[in-house]
């Protein structure tokens, strides 16, 4: 057995350990646990929609301007994201959320395939794809159609419909942000998975419970501004090491 390979192991190993002993457990999760689902990342290439880059889409000023584009794109987000299903990192979350009575999901996923997997505390900080909110009144409805039909969709009210996500210049959920620092704070243990750590204020969120003391692991196919300040920095898909991980700290070891 390599050097590597057994590195790796007896890194599976630690993390076990430390997760099975830890009283308070807050995951972090970003694009890449999605695009192990096949959900294209929303920078990467297979981002890109009729040669519109997101950025040009997902902000208020675009929908405000052309607010029938951006939908025919969500819609098309919304097509793509319906064939995809949950992976083993996904359910690996479901069933440590099962094993501990402290356990936050944070997530800058919108796609809902956490749930699908069956995790319920999840604090969404870039919202949900499959929820819609009223221009007008403001009221928040889940919305699972695909495809949707007429476009732009309208509410009940009279008013026009926009997918309840944050676009480009918007502020994240003040309510959502204090709920997920306040995990991070208490946590004694983080779990860093599938993010580059470098869009704040989500990046920030493994630093604080650094500053608090707690142990982070983060799981991402390449190196990110955290991995030299983490306790353990794993290389690899996040469906392939957190599931080996969670069998150790609940299933036992081989």
């Amino acid at each position: 057995m390599s050097h590597t390979r057994t590195s790796e192991l007896n890194a599976v190993a630690q993390a076990g350990e430390w997760l099975a002993g830890a009283q308070s457990v807050v995951a972090l999760t970003g694009a890449g646990v999605s695009a192990e689902s096949g959900l294209p990342t929303f920078r990467g290439a297979g981002g890109l929609w009729r040669n519109r880059r997101p950025e040009t889409l997902a902000t208020p000023e675009a929908f405000a301007a052309d607010p029938k584009t951006v939908w025919e794109w969500y819609d098309w987000r919304r097509s793509v994201h319906a064939g995809c299903s949950p992976n083993p990192g996904h359910h690996a979350l479901a069933e440590l959320e099962r094993a501990k009575l402290e356990f936050w999901l944070v997530t800058q996923n919108v796609d809902g395939l956490h749930e699908q997997a069956g995790s319920r505390r999840i604090l969404k900080l870039h919202g949900d794809l499959w929820k819609v909110r009223c221009l007008t009144c403001g009221r928040e409805e889940r919305d699972t159609r695909v495809p949707i039909d007429p476009l732009p969709p309208y509410c009940s009210c009279g008013g026009m419909l926009r997918p309840a996500v944050v676009w480009f210049g918007e502020s994240l959920s003040e309510e959502t942000l204090r709920a997920a620092f306040d995990a991070a704070a208490r946590a004694d243990l983080v779990l860093v998975l599938g993010t580059s750590s470098v869009v704040y204020p989500a990046a920030a969120l493994p630093r604080v419970a650094l500053e608090r003391g707690a142990r982070v692991i983060e799981i991402n196919l390449e190196p990110t501004e955290l991995s030299g300040v983490a306790h353990l920095s794993l290389r690899g898909k996040t469906g392939e090491l957190l599931p080996e991980i969670v069998r150790r700290a609940f299933g036992g070891a081989p």
